[in-house]
């Protein structure tokens, strides 16, 4: 395999630039009053208003087949509308999992009870997910996972904990990834769960974060039963289905558009008292976005083609993650600013960006776990 046999992105279409400009009206009118300090948060920001109206745009589940409620729309277009929504930093967190990868998930391995069901709630910005993979004691290790769904009459009765399950305690339902076999299978006898987050014996414990803020969360499973309905897919094709996933997740323009607003307010801020060190360290920024963007959107135009960009979206993460949290760390060298959580200017877009990016590193599998899926495509390991 030629890791870097990407396709080369061809630039935007009259219909692509004609939505965009769609996206940026309503954008300018429903956030005029939201600042950059609400901004800097990014795709974590939850408002699920904000959701439901992006829903009834036909921003949502926008490449999904009309049959579930989606738009049949290319993953180009998509990629267009996440970018103008990342880009003015707006609050989309309540319904980001779900369209991002949890209705792709039920939509290609689903049942078609799970997609009617399921799919036309989450394109209407009514259905949030979180998600069910990483656990205490494994890291990124994700084959680790010791929650165990032991198959019984007509369901499986769960036992375990997840971790780090963003907005768990705001989401409807999660996607459980979890042991359906022998426990010594370290891949075939893993399975993946649609899981009710109301269903009894499911505790959600909050997990406050270091601006205090309570994002993510702990989720125990106490002999939770679920019917066999709630499989996704076939017993024991969970590791296919999760790496399938994870392509999903790791190669969108949230891979290196998160501190945006902070790039944004830097340069708003030294437009005026531009120097040569200034303007060379800016510049260098700002090209380091633009080969990212690029290989963003050949990820997208991988996954148009009905590929599994994996190993490729690996590389968009783990290069957007070093540029991300650079950023912060660019504007205290260059406007000598102490970080300061309680401003509402500058000082504190960078605070709030610079307590974010230690995780930019970790979410979505470490930079240690990454290089290596790199480094296996390669063929050198």
């Amino acid at each position: 395999m030629n890791l870097f046999a990407l396709p080369s992105p061809k630039p935007d279409n009259d219909a692509i630039r004609t939505l965009r400009a769609e996206v940026r009206s309503f954008l300018r009118d429903e956030l005029s009053d939201y600042p950059p300090f609400e901004r800097a948060r990014s795709w974590m920001g939850f408002n699920a208003d904000f959701s439901r109206k992006l829903g009834a745009k036909g921003w949502l589940g926008v490449t999904w087949p009309h049959a579930y409620g989606g738009h049949g729309r290319s993953q180009l277009e998509r990629f267009a509308i996440i970018e103008e929504l990342l880009a003015a930093g707006a609050p989309v967190a309540a319904h980001w999992i779900a369209d991002r990868q949890s209705g792709p998930t039920l939509l290609r391995f689903g049942s078609e009870d799970q997609k009617r069901s399921i799919l036309p709630r989450i394109a209407a910005g009514e259905c949030f997910f979180c998600i069910g993979m990483s656990e205490p004691n494994s890291g990124s290790d994700l084959a680790a996972a010791k929650t165990r769904a032991r198959p019984v009459d007509d369901g499986f009765v769960i036992n375990g904990t997840k971790l780090w399950t963003t907005y768990a305690h705001k989401a409807h339902y999660m996607i459980l990834f979890c042991q359906t076999g022998e426990k010594d299978d370290r891949y075939k006898g893993m399975s993946q769960l649609l899981m009710d987050l109301t269903t009894p014996g499911i505790s959600i414990n909050p997990i406050i974060n270091m601006s205090g803020e309570h994002e993510f969360n702990e989720v125990v499973f106490e002999d939770v039963f679920v019917p066999k309905e709630c499989l996704i897919g076939q017993a024991g094709d969970g590791w296919k289905q999760v790496t399938s996933e994870l392509s999903f997740e790791r190669s969108g323009p949230e891979r290196f558009l998160s501190s945006f607003i902070a790039l944004e307010e830097l340069i708003r801020q030294l437009s005026c008292k531009m120097d040569g060190r200034r303007s060379y360290e800016i510049g260098r920024l700002i090209s380091h976005l633009i080969v990212l963007r690029r290989l963003s959107r050949s990820v997208a135009g991988l996954l148009e083609s009905g590929e599994d960009p994996a190993i490729q979206a690996c590389l968009v993460k783990d290069l957007g993650a070093t540029f991300e949290q650079l950023i912060p760390e660019m504007a205290v060298l260059l406007e000598n600013i102490e970080p300061d959580l309680g401003s509402r200017e500058l000082a504190g877009v960078i605070a709030r960006t610079a307590l974010a990016v230690p995780g930019f590193s970790l979410r979505g599998g470490t930079r240690e776990i990454l290089r290596g899926v790199i480094a296996r495509g390669l063929g050198l390991r």
